[in-house]
């Protein structure tokens, strides 16, 4: 293709994209790469939730398995065989599951008309001290023994009488253990099982890319785990020491929201503190707060540093940005979900990026002590 000079002379006989400047050739380069990139992970994130079915209980499995790895190499070194290792481990996965979700939701179900009521007559105070302000505040917080009423009803009955929504749960839930088993049995084996099909270096940066992800993962479970266990026990301490009322209540629903970070957090604090205002006026109140806000504290200060390390590196707004992109697919799954799938994309890329990652580095220690 020629170009006609626009006074006579020679035809410019170049490409058209070389007539544009550098900059703007960079530009379009980048641009289309980014619009590539865009698409190619709304299709995935369109295939994951139409295959929600399939995908939710892997993702679990996923979580469930990085959480409870270490069991089964422990079991093995002690001569228990892998499959009767990863049985066991299934085993007490179930247990402490059922008894976690027995005693969240007793403590929830026993708690919830203290929390409501409590709620409303907050809603009171703070309509008296805000003037109009306060009264949407009452209208919102009025609403809140309703539904909450509601949402026990549908937790106690509701949920199990519905045969289709239960056999989903079900099926759900006998697919992740199904999963975790062979995660936890053969996941020793998925190194070797793709570098046959990858053989080479691209068998190599897989397999890479996949144990960063999974530590990743596992960094993530765990220390959320040990840190919402920590923040709970230590805010119904003192929510109990200040008599607020529905204290075990409250504790559970700052265990859950620990796994929606900041978010989480917030809201069940919120809650506390709001029901010792009700219960025990503006001073009781603000010890809640005292409390709460020490333990975050705490937990932002030493315990993520201490316990995660640097196994899940993100920046808070990308947690955030992550959480409320996850509510907005996939409602609350969503955003318990988002986080560790976002600490797994990182580890991927920092891969790809070549930053050694925790087993790399680990090696490398040992290598160079080796040599010496």
């Amino acid at each position: 293709m020629s170009v006609e000079p626009p006074s006579g002379g020679a035809p410019d006989h170049r490409r058209p994209y070389l007539m544009l400047p550098p900059a703007m050739r960079r530009a379009a380069a980048w641009s289309v790469a980014v619009i590539l990139l865009i698409a190619v992970a709304s299709l995935v994130v369109f295939a994951l939730v139409e295959l929600r079915a399939a995908t939710v209980p892997f993702v679990l499995a996923l979580l469930g398995a990085s959480l409870l790895y270490p069991v089964v190499p422990w079991l093995v070194r002690r001569g228990v065989g892998r499959s009767l290792a990863a049985a066991l481990t299934c085993v007490v996965l179930v247990a402490a599951v059922g008894g976690v979700i027995a005693l969240l939701v007793n403590s929830l179900v026993h708690s919830a008309p203290q929390i409501a009521t409590s709620l409303q007559r907050a809603g009171h105070r703070i309509a008296d001290w805000l003037g109009p302000f306060g009264e949407k505040i009452q209208h919102a917080l009025d609403n809140a023994k309703g539904e909450t009423n509601s949402l026990v009803s549908t937790l106690t009955s509701g949920v199990l009488s519905g045969l289709g929504l239960l056999t989903q749960l079900l099926t759900g839930g006998v697919l992740a253990l199904a999963l975790v088993f062979f995660f936890l049995r053969d996941g020793h084996r998925t190194g070797d099982s793709i570098r046959s099909y990858l053989p080479g270096r691209g068998g190599d940066t897989v397999v890479a890319c996949a144990e960063r992800a999974f530590d990743a993962m596992a960094g993530f479970m765990r220390g959320t785990t040990l840190i919402a266990l920590i923040d709970a026990g230590f805010i119904t301490v003192g929510l109990v020491a200040l008599g607020v009322p529905g204290a075990p209540g409250l504790g559970a629903l700052v265990f859950m929201g620990a796994y929606i970070p900041f978010v989480g957090a917030f809201l069940s604090g919120t809650v506390a503190v709001l029901v010792a205002l009700a219960d025990g006026g503006l001073g009781t109140a603000l010890w809640a707060l005292g409390v709460v806000l020490t333990v975050q504290m705490i937990e932002g200060n030493i315990l993520q540093p201490v316990i995660q390390s640097r196994t899940v590196e993100l920046h808070p707004a990308t947690i955030m940005v992550a959480v409320v992109a996850g509510s907005g697919v996939a409602g609350i799954l969503g955003a318990l979900l988002a986080v560790p799938l976002c600490a797994a994309g990182a580890g991927i890329v920092s891969v790809l990026r070549g930053v050694p990652g925790p087993r790399g580095a680990r090696r490398a220690a040992e290598g160079a002590g080796g040599q010496e």
